[in-house]
């Protein structure tokens, strides 16, 4: 009965489904991240989307189509300003996240009320609508489909970026795949947890999961595992307990990574 009360709500019924796809998919992607160490572009691009949403909520437009603009749009920019050699990517990032994240600010001062932006900043599950769905639903299909197209070249070119292209592997079109996918994934975590606390969905299952196996396999696994876990945990605590599901959500995955970094040192 305890699991299955709160199904009996659509509006729970819709942010299960928005957690297990979102929890998936970024536990998937976030082992590529944790791999190619670019949890700092990750974390970028979840600011960069914020003001599209700020945007899209000015126009009275769908916020998911808000946010998934602005963060292509901020992994092209990325991407660009990197290409040119005349900037570390790492500076490229910190300029780019700076400048789009200012411009959400500035948008702000546009809005009626700071309140109504708080969902953006930290998530509000229970409010996901069925085209949201729609939407995250193709966002899973599309990178997870491409994941799988690229896989091989990907997996060399996360464990051995020099080999993969002295054998003929394009680095700069991988670069770009994976900056376009992980964009693609930013906007899945946001509409769960917000631009706060995406970094660490996206990070931390997949970072628990590298604790615990070498195995490329087994580490998917785990952090598919511990990604859907720590959704499906913080939507049951925001509906027992009333508190933030974004917050539950990344508490729950933080203490799965603590439960694995202690197994890890226990074991030497």
């Amino acid at each position: 009965m305890f699991l299955i009360e709160p199904f009996y709500y659509a509006f729970m019924q819709k942010a299960a489904a928005a957690s297990i796809l979102s929890g998936l998919l970024c536990a998937v992607v976030g082992v590529y991240v944790i791999l190619r160490r670019m949890a700092l572009v990750g974390d970028a691009l979840t600011h960069g989307a914020f003001p599209g949403m700020v945007l899209a909520y000015l126009a009275k437009s769908n916020l998911f189509l808000g946010a998934m603009i602005a963060t292509l749009l901020t992994a092209l920019g990325i991407a660009a300003f990197a290409k040119k050699q005349a900037v570390f990517e790492d500076t490229a990032v910190g300029v780019t996240v700076a400048a789009m994240f200012a411009f959400g600010v500035l948008l702000m001062s546009y809005t009626q009320s700071y309140r109504d932006l708080s969902s953006m900043l930290f998530g509000s599950i229970l409010a996901v609508t069925f085209l949201d769905i729609v939407l995250l639903s193709f966002v899973t299909i599309i990178v997870i489909g491409t994941i799988l197209l690229f896989e091989k070249e990907l997996i060399l070119f996360s464990f051995d970026s020099t080999y993969a292209q002295s054998i003929g592997i394009s680095g700069n079109f991988l670069r770009h795949l994976m900056l376009i996918l992980l964009a693609l994934t930013v906007v899945s975590g946001i509409q769960v947890v917000g631009t706060v606390l995406t970094t660490a969905l996206l990070v931390t299952p997949a970072a628990a999961a590298r604790l615990l196996t070498k195995n490329f396999r087994q580490m998917m696994g785990i952090a598919c595992f511990i990604g859907v876990s720590s959704c499906l945990g913080g939507v049951y605590l925001s509906y027992y307990a009333g508190v933030s599901s974004g917050a539950a959500i990344v508490l729950i995955a933080t203490a799965f990574f603590a439960m694995a970094f202690v197994w890890k040192t226990a074991r030497g």
